[in-house]
């Protein structure tokens, strides 16, 4: 049973160094998926510092970005979300949701649901990690924040909200890639809160 817990609040109204609400509709998807990729070869990286464990990347069609190996076996699979945009209008287009801007992580929809369905089928661990960035009241200049949570909390949380988390943005300037749309539409929104801070 899930129950919310609240702490670390920034108040975006009184914030100095407010981030800019307005999207204008410039997502750029091959830009935002470079930077994943970058990201999540510096998770990689980081774990395979640990002799433990080995991390690499997933070949399977449709499975998060890393498998965790452990003694030669998959121990767990890691989604990596890197964060650079902020969803200063949650708390108007989402009231129910329990969020303010400051805290707010999004993920697209049909992958979290997508893994919910794995974890369940396959029955091994898949976490999530949210590489935070431009987000002055959290995270300092030139600096990243990893946060990251078990499928099985998250769904927790998903199970809790509902829709009251789900959000539909337009579709906007570099969402269309070669003549078809591959820009996230559909999210699902967690707070920092909910997450574990992840010190790698």
């Amino acid at each position: 049973m899930y129950t919310e817990i609240k702490k670390n609040i920034y108040d975006c109204q009184v914030c100095p160094t407010r981030c800019d609400g307005k999207s204008k509709l410039n997502y750029q998807f091959i830009d935002d998926v470079k930077f994943a990729e970058e990201q999540e070869e510096i998770v990689r990286n980081k774990i395979n510092n640990h002799k433990e464990y080995k991390a690499v990347k997933c070949d399977k069609d449709g499975y998060p970005d890393v498998e965790i190996l452990h003694n030669n076996k998959i121990y767990k699979y890691l989604e990596v979300k890197a964060q650079r945009r902020t969803f200063m209008s949650v708390e108007r287009f989402l009231p129910s949701s329990n969020l303010k801007p400051s805290e707010t992580l999004a993920l697209n929809l049909s992958d979290l649901e997508r893994y919910f369905r794995i974890e369940k089928d396959i029955g091994i661990q898949t976490s999530l990690v949210w590489v935070l960035m431009n987000r002055p009241c959290i995270v300092k200049e030139n600096e990243k924040h990893f946060y990251y949570q078990t499928t099985e909390n998250l769904k927790k949380i998903y199970n809790f909200y509902q829709n009251k988390r789900r959000f539909r943005r337009k579709s906007g300037l570099g969402d269309i890639v070669d003549g078809v749309h591959k820009g996230v539409t559909v999210n699902y929104h967690f707070s920092i809160n909910e997450l574990l801070k992840w010190g790698i």
